[in-house]
């Protein structure tokens, strides 16, 4: 009985102290991690379906949200966390950080392709699909936990994806769970180009799908349901849509845009916003990739202002801010510096921010 009631405590502990297989380790991981993603689900509306303590804790608070932050292509600690890369984020150093729990060292040993890694955080599995193949994430995803094990409406988890290619994000082909059981996935891209009616030519610096590979953009079909997205959920007229998307500089922008939109007019628990500008980096111009961590650092920070002023969120909200990797090494000499990653060696990086106002971070 000892032995047995340690293994479920510890089942980590164990593997690694029986001279288990990488096989065999690699599963409990797996296992753990999407015990993890489970028991957080339940946290964002205080649940008693959780099963552990820290999450039993704090089911008892009522309106419980978590908002996610992940960025495409991660940044090296040389320019963030370094002391030399420090002025480039200072918004996370000298206001998150300080009320946050910081994990130091995060290392993703998966495949380094943004939607693939995307799909690994958020089933807490490495997923080995193809990074630019229009498939669903294999295992199930931390929304569909979120809404099938705790019977939560479509409307309670969405997913705010950079470009074409995260369009089937939200939810696995899992046959446990899967389709309709999912985050409704939103791509601002995808809305301005449907509101613009293809004449884009002054949205360009706003609608260029990705960076990794750019003369691959996924087709998607059909403009209805984005402008029904546009009107009927998010509450604006293509004309102030249109307005507005020219007053931004990036992307980025256009996704925090929506997001703030999301959250004043539908309110969900369940919040998942993956920012790409970072990843402009693959284009070789290392002063692109700077601004891009500081313009990161920016909207993290008025992203967390705006969940204290929102009477939903205010007060009541997790916010976990994470990359999905990290980039080469200049020291590496099978490497390409900053300008890329690569697949086959783990990338280690620090997990920059956990940030809430409960004692469970």
């Amino acid at each position: 009985m000892k032995v047995a009631e340690q293994t479920r405590r510890d089942p980590m502990g164990m593997a690694l102290r029986n001279g288990s297989s990488d096989r065999e380790v690699s599963r409990v991981l797996a296992r753990t991690r999407r015990d993890f993603l489970r028991d957080a689900a339940g946290v964002a509306i205080g649940s008693t379906l959780c099963r552990c303590s820290w999450a039993r804790a704090v089911a008892s608070r009522p309106k419980r949200k978590v908002v996610v932050v992940t960025f495409g292509g991660g940044a090296r600690d040389q320019e963030t966390f370094m002391p030399e890369g420090q002025e480039n984020i200072p918004h996370l150093m000298g206001e998150l950080i300080p009320q946050a729990s910081f994990f130091t060292q995060v290392v993703n040993r998966g495949i380094l392709g943004h939607y693939v890694a995307t799909a690994s955080l958020a089933t807490g599995v490495y997923e080995t699909f193809n990074n630019f193949a229009a498939l669903s994430p294999q295992f199930p995803t931390v929304f569909e936990y979120f809404r099938k094990d705790l019977k939560r409406p479509s409307s309670d988890a969405w997913v705010v994806a950079p470009s074409n290619g995260f369009n089937r994000i939200g939810e696995s082909s899992h046959r446990s769970y899967g389709t309709g059981l999912g985050a409704r996935v939103i791509l601002p891209k995808r809305l301005l180009t449907a509101a613009t009616s293809g004449s884009s030519h002054d949205y360009q610096h706003l609608l260029r799908d990705n960076y990794e590979t750019p003369y691959y953009t996924p087709e998607l079909v059909g403009n209805e349901f984005e402008l029904q997205q546009l009107e009927m959920i998010l509450k604006l007229s293509v004309h102030d849509f249109k307005s507005h998307a020219q007053s931004l500089s990036s992307p980025d922008e256009l996704s925090m845009y929506i997001a703030r939109q999301l959250m004043r007019q539908v309110a969900p628990s369940l919040l998942w916003i993956t920012l790409h500008d970072i990843d402009v980096a693959h284009a070789g111009a290392y002063s692109l990739y700077i601004e891009g961590i500081r313009r990161t650092d920016r909207l993290c920070s008025e992203l967390w202002k705006a969940i204290q002023t929102e009477p939903e969120y205010a007060g009541n909200t997790a916010l976990f801010i994470l990359p999905d990797f990290g980039r080469d090494s200049d020291e590496d000499a099978g490497g390409n510096g900053f300008q890329h990653h690569r697949t086959g060696d783990a990338q280690v990086h620090p997990c920059p921010a956990s940030t809430a106002p409960a004692p469970f971070l």
